[in-house]
């Protein structure tokens, strides 16, 4: 009777492992054992190493650093939400740092989907050097999978803009969903190629990570180089990063997590805002140009599929807050509370970083908005 009862189960699991196998989800496995994503994933996958800046450039410290005591009411948010990297640039200089649970300013971690303003950035240098001809540009020029079946209507302009209207799921939770397995799964561009159409693209903005995965796959093709050796060249060697960086692959020498999954340390991550702050430009050196970073940090205008309204709240893959300080604020976010806000009026870049992210209040999460509330009204 044990024998059967033990072939019986044997049995179970070997068809369950062979639909897995069939319909691509033997990624499940993985989910099962790291159950949900954490900051300190880099060693659970394969990875590309971003080297340093052949002429790393360190920032300047206020002679004003951290003299400011962080107001009762922030820092109860930052610990409640386990904070574990403050950073606070103003005027080019370190005003405040602050880190928490063993973590310091040579720590490397995880930015979530704070990677897909990198990738956006990567998309408008390679539009600036001619690798693509135009944001109105077809998907289907550099990719196969795009030329048929309503995806050739795709351009990148609609994937920039999260209005690509394919099926992709952006469930965290779910151990099934295509969020899932583009984390845990072998096979990006694999996955990429199944997604179907679901509305006309262009119409709705609608958050997927699908989309910005297929820029990197693009950016790939087009300039015949890893979406991390691309940033290495013509983003974090000009900014001067003073670390190197790692993006997580999704199989050894294959593609980028590229909606997700950048580790670096804090003031390397802040190089990105100051490069935003300054217009494109660092140094000499014009990295990006104006009008693309314009148009990045502008209301694409789109209706949000949430509310049917005209979305005030994101650009080319950077989020925008519209406030009650009448303040330009736009910034990059991670699924954790991985943030760098930028705030140009008061010449302040802040990075968080944590393992948690609060409520969302309309758009927002909670401890962004008190952080952006303390800078405007003048605690930094």
């Amino acid at each position: 009777m044990k024998k059967k009862v033990l072939l019986a189960i044997v049995a179970v699991f070997a068809i369950t492992h062979l639909v897995l196998v069939f319909t691509h989800k033997t990624f499940i496995y993985k989910a099962l054992i790291y159950t949900y994503p954490d900051i300190n994933d880099q060693d659970i996958f394969y990875s590309r190493t971003i080297a340093p800046s052949p002429t790393p450039q360190p920032w300047a410290i206020s002679t004003h650093y951290n003299e400011k005591v962080l107001p009762d009411s922030l820092d109860h948010l930052l610990q409640q939400y386990e904070t574990t990297a403050l950073l606070i640039v103003k005027n080019d200089s370190i005003l405040q740092e602050h880190y928490y649970d063993h973590y310091s300013d040579t720590t490397h971690s995880g930015s979530f989907s704070v990677a897909k303003s990198f990738v956006g950035t990567l998309i408008g240098i390679a539009l600036d050097k001619g690798y693509i001809k135009s944001l109105d540009e077809p998907i289907a020029h550099y990719l196969p999978s795009f030329q048929k079946d309503g995806k050739e209507k795709i351009t990148i302009r609609h994937c920039l803009t999260m209005s690509s209207g394919l099926n992709w799921d952006e469930a965290y939770a779910s151990a099934f969903s295509i969020t899932t397995e583009a984390y845990y799964g072998t096979d990006l561009e694999g996955t990429v190629d199944r997604l179907k159409v679901s509305e006309a693209p262009g119409k709705f903005f609608d958050y997927k990570s699908g989309d910005t995965q297929i820029l990197s796959l693009l950016l790939t093709k087009a300039t015949g180089k890893s979406t991390s050796q691309f940033m290495q060249e013509n983003l974090w060697g000009p900014i001067g990063a003073e670390s190197y960086a790692l993006w997580s692959l999704d199989d050894k020498n294959h593609n980028e997590k590229a909606y997700c999954c950048i580790y670096a340390t804090t003031r390397d991550f802040a190089r990105l805002g100051k490069l935003y702050l300054q217009e494109g430009k660092w140094g000499a050196q014009q990295v990006v140009s104006s009008a693309y970073i314009k148009e990045a940090i502008t209301p694409n205008g789109l209706l949000d599929k949430e509310t049917n309204k005209p979305n005030d709240f994101y650009g080319l893959q950077w989020w925008i807050y519209p406030n009650k300080y009448n303040k330009q604020v736009f910034y990059a976010r991670g699924i954790l509370g991985q943030y760098i806000i930028v705030i140009p009026e008061q010449q302040l870049v802040i990075v968080r970083l944590g393992h948690k992210r609060g409520e969302k209040i309309g758009k927002h999460p909670r401890e962004f908005i008190e952080l952006v509330n303390q800078a405007c009204e003048g605690t930094f």
